[in-house]
Order: C-alpha cells, then sequence, then structure tokens
C-alpha cells in the first residue's frame, strides 16, 4: 500500500529536488514547523520543491515568500544534502536533493503560510530546543560561520543557467 494519495511525492521513481535556506536576521536564524508530510510538525528551515523552469534561486525566494511572507537575499550555497526516508519494507518514500542556501532577511514580518504552520526568529543559542534533525542543526551552523568569515559575497550571481 502506498501513500501517494496523502502525499503525491510518496514513492518516487526519481529524487525531487528540494531548496532550502538558512534565513538570518540580526543574530537569530529563521525556522519553520512543517505543515506536511514527510516531517510533519517538526522544525527545520523553510524550502521546498524546485519547479519546473525555475532556477534553484529563483526556488529558493519563492518558498519563502510562500512560507513566511517575507523577503531576502541570497549570498550563498551553504551545502547540498542527500535526504532519503524508507518505509518498515525499506522501500524509498520519499528521496529529495536538497539544496541549502545563506541569507539575510530584506524586508517583511513573518506570516506563517503554505507548507508551514509556524514560523519564527530563533537565537542560535535557541536551536538546540527545536528538534532539529541533526544535520539541519549542522547546516544552520555552517551557515552562520560562513557569514560571520565573509566566504560568502552578497550580490554575487550564486549559478549559472544554460
Amino acid at each position: 500500500m502506498t501513500d501517494t494519495n496523502e502525499n503525491p511525492r510518496a514513492y518516487p521513481d526519481r529524487p525531487y529536488v528540494g531548496v532550502g535556506v538558512v534565513v538570518f536576521k540580526g543574530d537569530r536564524v529563521l525556522l519553520a514547523q512543517r505543515g506536511k508530510k514527510p516531517r510533519m510538525n517538526s522544525w527545520s528551515i523553510p524550502g521546498g520543491a524546485q519547479e519546473l523552469g525555475e532556477t534553484v534561486e529563483d526556488a529558493a525566494h519563492r518558498e519563502i515568500r510562500e512560507e513566511t511572507s517575507i523577503e531576502i537575499e541570497l549570498l550563498g550555497l551553504v551545502e547540498v544534502v542527500n535526504s532519503i526516508n524508507r518505509d518498515d519494507e525499506e522501500r524509498v518514500q520519499f528521496h529529495y536533493t536538497l539544496i541549502d542556501f545563506v541569507a539575510e532577511w530584506k524586508s517583511g514580518d513573518i506570516v506563517a503560510g503554505d507548507d508551514a504552520t509556524d514560523a519564527r526568529w530563533v537565537s542560535l543559542e535557541e536551536i538546540g530546543d527545536y528538534n532539529l534533525r541533526p544535520l539541519t542543526h549542522e547546516v544552520i551552523l555552517q551557515a552562520d560561520d560562513l557569514r560571520k568569515s565573509g566566504a560568502i559575497k552578497s550580490g554575487n550571481r550564486l549559478q549559472k543557467t544554460i
């Protein structure tokens, strides 16, 4: 029995590309509570699936707008993560290739929407209270290090589209 009626991305025949964004506003990071499977009700960085004909940068901006209503400035790439969830029979239930960016808040107030049931600014000291996946926690800290080190530069084109 499959879960495809509940979630059309369940039991895929190929991986989906997902885009996540670690958004900072001063010394706080944006977390969103998931409203859909996989990982429903868990906290994470906001993001979602890339759409056909959309660059990963455009997907990042769209997902942040849809889930939180804010505007961001993308700063750079943090990490590429493979997320593969298997069911009890070891079949691949969900498979995402996640491209995680770091960004700065530009404007707007958080309003949870789309796939998020809640969203909030959290200090780095508090992220341990949100039961994040260990890799998500690590990506947030990597993004903070990149941002503080100056290793990424604002306004640079992050990718080429051919």
